[in-house]
């Protein structure tokens, strides 16, 4: 049985009316399965906005903190900074490659040039351009199909961790989703000009930094929200 299964039945079994608030048991175990949109599922946002207060008391006892952007539309669980050490990591943190960072970062400024420009909310984005957006950080090569391949599998992981949707009846198009923002701030974003040099210093194999740890900062805080 998954956590997240454990964690419905607990949450089903009688309690009084006073404890368990209406809609609670559907709210908390559809966050532990991942990331909650509101244009998924109107009714379960509105759910959700109703009871977002006991949420977060229910969550914060298991270690965890409710992140909630009613503006963008999006609600995750995160690991609370304030819990306590002895408590399991329910939401495991993993380390994400170094290209799988740049894509990542790139999106994201991708985003931000979009919101400045557009009223609309959707950034839609081929692979094509995708492509074209990551290959000017990335070094001469004459093995072209070993690039897309290595763009089409970072793209692919990108889309695991829930910061691309695929575009329905559209081959090759993508989403960029805003939770996005979520984890890749603006102070980082401020400071990008300086992180692309270091990109570039690693991709062309010259002292600098190794493994891009800023990047993959956000990459883990980004693949933690992924897996919930």
């Amino acid at each position: 049985m998954s956590y997240a299964d454990h964690l419905q039945d607990t949450l089903d079994a009688p309690e009084p009316a006073d404890r368990t608030p209406d809609g609670l048991p559907l709210v908390v175990t559809k966050l532990f399965k991942g990331v909650v949109y509101r244009d998924a599922d109107e009714k379960l946002w509105q759910r959700l906005m109703e009871r977002s207060a006991q949420a977060r008391d229910y969550v914060a006892v298991l270690g965890l903190e409710l992140v909630l952007d009613d503006a963008e539309g999006f609600a995750f669980l995160r690991s609370s900074p304030d819990a306590d050490p002895e408590l399991p990591r329910l939401i495991p943190r993993r380390q994400l490659t170094f290209h799988v960072s740049l894509l990542l970062a790139l999106l994201r400024a991708r985003l931000a040039e979009f919101d400045q420009q557009n009223s609309e909310t959707r950034l839609i984005m081929t692979a094509a351009q995708i492509g074209d957006m990551v290959s000017v950080f990335l070094p001469e090569s004459s093995n072209e199909a070993r690039i897309l391949d290595q763009l089409a599998g970072n793209i692919k992981k990108v889309v695991e961790l829930g910061f691309l949707r695929k575009l329905r009846g559209q081959e090759g198009s993508y989403e960029v989703a805003r939770i996005l923002k979520a984890y890749v701030d603006a102070q980082w974003l401020e400071e990008f000009d300086a992180r692309l040099a270091d990109y570039r210093a690693e991709l062309e194999g010259r002292p600098g930094n190794k493994g891009g740890p800023s990047a993959v900062g956000h990459g883990q805080k980004s693949e933690e929200a992924a897996t919930a």
